[in-house]
């Protein structure tokens, strides 16, 4: 065992300003900043569990609003700090930017970069208590958000010093605390949210035990534990599609620099779906280490093609995204000094990690082809290969249209778009819109000094279920490529984006439900950095207008009509509005255009493997997994870790 002490724990700074700017340290006050508090306790006991020093992790969502984490590592240290003249623990849960995390004495690896965590959380919580179990004893300390004399409050104000209450044979932490409403009000922990990041986090870490609990409800403890980790998680991933071959591809290694767990498998679909990981946080928007992952899989796999005799020597070399179509691989590093960029910070910038990912997934994959067991998973893959990339050549015709900017303006987009004048992207945005009687309007009530209205004379096609050439046929498909001008796949190029959003704007029914469906499916499947630099909405247009005399409310919900009737009072009337095509130019303005009045649904990817599992049981052809999600969650939007409301 290393020897974790108080003197490893390194203070760069000191409390009150977290409360007074929690945005700072948790993105929002809302569902996803609480999350966060807990998220920071969770993770400082997954990098001590996958350091090895633990294995179990057990979170409880009490009564009351209450939440706990406990696992079986060393317990925070309890020696005094030589500096600071407190315990461990103390410095902990009261210093920012305090933890042993930032030398590599203690900690190979940690998600925890920053040494924020636990004190956030103490600080933005009414009540925070902490009991370690260490050196065969129990020790307690309680930390309490308190008024002084002129009303401000402090945040985690330590109730008395750590003290030995009994002794023990465990070993571990325990922290349990209640947010504080005065920061988050009436928000409270939402358990498939949990769920979802312990079960990710018990794939990505594969043995480990992590137990969710609910006191709040009926529900049963659920334990999560993969020994297949991440060849379970693409499995899991893959749901009910048709896999084209028995076990995913494994291989996990080390370098001097990292170390690499990477899965994968191959369905019968068309696109590929990478998720990547970096000291167990999501990298969203890929990286380094996706870009060497991919460079190895075509390197290792062309090498295979030539060896075997699939291909020629008179052939030209496979491309990547031959070998990646209808590929699901997820790919786990771990690394020291880690650097994250891009719109959400999201995006692994390490330059170091591109040829170390690259040269371990080679060597690695290279002696797995060798094996016997895995051929005929090497044959059916590089099978695979050969049909993408006669694809690939139909698909490239078709993109060469989308590029012709002329001859797409002239044939798809006249008497369509209806643009907007101004030319500043910043500023302008893109409704588009279902059906010619919504188009006309929407093209009436807009501001056409920045608004541009493409209306979609037909259902676009289900990209989920098509190869690219296909999709490209798609008349509607290739009119929203061409308005938002930059480029699908990688083509995308942001600088050649005309417009900063992109509205979907549909009517508040099934059919306009499917709609957004197919044309969320599109963008994540072939613009996703549409999505991940923020782009992307739903318009919300109303479902009842409640008027009386000159007093008119707009309802955008059912549960909100009730009190909607009551604030108009006896002798309203109703409107339920069947379609955007029943709203005149002013109401539609009015409620669903008007930046100062309208809400729009932002569409984030925070949760990418959700989104993945979500898009596959929607649009898939799975019919029995749709229907029961259907019948389960009934309304598309709801999915928080896509969608997030927003007044813009």
């Amino acid at each position: 065992m290393a020897n974790y002490a108080a003197k490893d724990i390194v203070v760069l700074e000191g409390l009150d300003a977290v409360r007074l700017r929690p945005g700072m340290y948790i993105g929002t006050t809302g569902l996803k900043g609480l999350h966060h508090l807990l998220w920071e306790i969770v993770d400082n006991s997954i990098d001590e569990l996958v350091n090895g020093f633990g294995n179990k992790l057990i979170v409880t969502l009490h009564k009351d609003g209450w939440a706990s984490v406990e696992d079986n590592g060393r317990g925070i240290p309890v020696d005094i700090h030589p500096t600071l003249k407190i315990s461990g623990v103390e410095v902990v849960f009261t210093q920012l930017h305090a933890g042993g995390k930032f030398n590599n004495n203690n900690y190979s690896y940690s998600g925890g970069l920053h040494g924020v965590g636990a004190s956030v959380t103490n600080a933005l919580s009414r009540f925070c208590n902490v009991t370690v179990f260490r050196d065969k004893k129990k020790y307690e300390v309680k930390f309490a958000s308190v008024e002084d004399g002129k009303g401000k409050v402090h945040g985690g104000v330590a109730q008395g010093h750590l003290t030995q209450v009994g002794s023990t044979d465990k070993t571990g932490t325990y922290v349990k605390f209640l947010p504080d409403d005065r920061i988050f009000g009436d928000a409270t922990f939402d358990y498939e949210i949990v769920a979802k990041r312990l079960r990710e986090l018990a794939f990505l870490n594969k043995g480990m035990e992590i137990v969710l609990r609910d006191e709040r409800s009926e529900v049963e403890d659920i334990t999560f534990k993969f020994d297949g980790g991440l060849s379970d998680f693409v499995k899991y991933l893959d749901g009910e599609k048709l896999r084209l071959y028995g076990n995913p591809f494994y291989i996990e290694g080390k370098s001097n620099l990292i170390e690499l767990t990477l899965a994968f498998e191959h369905t019968d679909n068309y696109t590929e779906n990478i998720f990547s990981y970096v000291n167990n946080i999501p990298t969203t928007e890929g990286g380094t280490h996706e870009t060497g992952f991919k460079s190895a899989i075509t390197r290792v796999f062309n090498e295979y093609a030539r060896k075997h005799n699939i291909l020629k020597e008179k052939d030209l070399n496979f491309l990547g995204e031959d070998f990646r179509e209808g590929m699901t691989a997820v790919l786990s590093i771990k690394m020291r000094n880690v650097q994250f960029e891009g719109q959400t910070k999201t995006k692994l910038g390490n330059p170091e990690a591109k040829p170390e990912v690259e040269n371990l997934v080679y060597s690695l994959l290279t002696k797995l082809l060798d094996r016997k067991e895995v051929e005929s998973a090497a044959t059916t893959l590089l099978d695979k290969a050969k049909s993408a990339a006669k694809a690939r050549e139909a698909a490239k015709k078709a993109k060469e249209l989308t590029r012709a900017k002329n001859a797409i303006d002239n044939t798809n987009l006249v008497g369509k778009l209806s643009s907007c004048t101004g030319k500043n992207a910043q500023i302008n945005e893109i409704f588009i819109v279902e059906g010619d009687s919504a188009g006309g309007s929407a093209k009436q009530a807009r501001d056409r000094s920045f608004q541009a209205i493409l209306p979609l004379r037909g259902k676009p096609l289900n990209a989920e279920k098509k190869r690219l050439d296909q999709v490209l046929q798609n008349d509607e498909i290739r009119s929203i490529i061409s308005a938002i001008g930059t480029g699908i796949n990688d083509d995308y190029d942001e600088s050649s984006l005309k417009f900063n959003k992109v509205i979907i704007l549909s009517d508040a029914d099934q059919d306009g439900a499917h709609i957004r469906a197919i044309l969320l499916t599109f963008f994540y499947r072939y613009m996703k950095d549409l999505i991940t630099g923020g782009h992307v909405y739903m318009g919300m247009p109303p479902l009842y207008k409640v008027y009386k005399n000159n007093v008119t409310e707009y309802v955008y919900s059912d549960v909100e009509l009730p009190e909607a009737i009551e604030r108009v009072g006896k002798g309203y009337q109703i409107q339920r509005y069947k379609g955007l095509g029943e709203m005149n130019p002013e109401q539609l303005w009015e409620t669903t255009m008007d930046p100062k009045k309208r809400t729009l649904v932002r569409v984030t990817l925070e949760d990418a493997t959700g989104a993945e599992k979500m898009i596959g049981v929607l649009m898939g052809n799975d019919i029995e997994s749709r229907k029961a999600y259907i019948s389960k969650y009934a309304n598309f939007n709801k999915d928080e870790s896509l969608f997030e409301k927003t007044k813009k």
